[in-house]
């Protein structure tokens, strides 16, 4: 289990290291651009939503647990196209590669 650590000081959530790798690749994407972002967050447990607003200015920390997991491209699609929309990026479910 990963941790996005948000902020100064830092709140600290904890998110799947392979979902984490993910949302980093798109959020730093979007940063290196100077484009800011909402990245929203919903616990599983409680249906609890926090929403963050993410700047080039704001200060964010990725952590994780063990090393970088393979990235599936066509989640990683989904999830910009996710930041891309006036929701903001928010976890989709993860596609199933197709088999070759």
């Amino acid at each position: 289990m990963g941790t996005l650590h948000y902020g100064s000081p830092s709140a600290a959530f904890a998110i799947d290291d392979r979902t984490l790798a993910h949302i980093e690749l798109v959020i730093m994407a979007k940063l290196r651009r100077r484009e800011n972002l909402s990245f929203a967050l919903v616990d599983e447990k409680t249906s609890v939503r926090q929403s963050m607003w993410i700047s080039p200015v704001t200060q964010l920390r990725f952590e994780y647990d063990g090393p970088m997991p393979e990235i599936n491209r066509l989640w990683l699609h989904e999830l910009v196209d996710t930041a891309n929309s006036s929701g903001g990026l928010r976890i989709v479910p993860e596609p199933e590669l197709p088999s070759h």
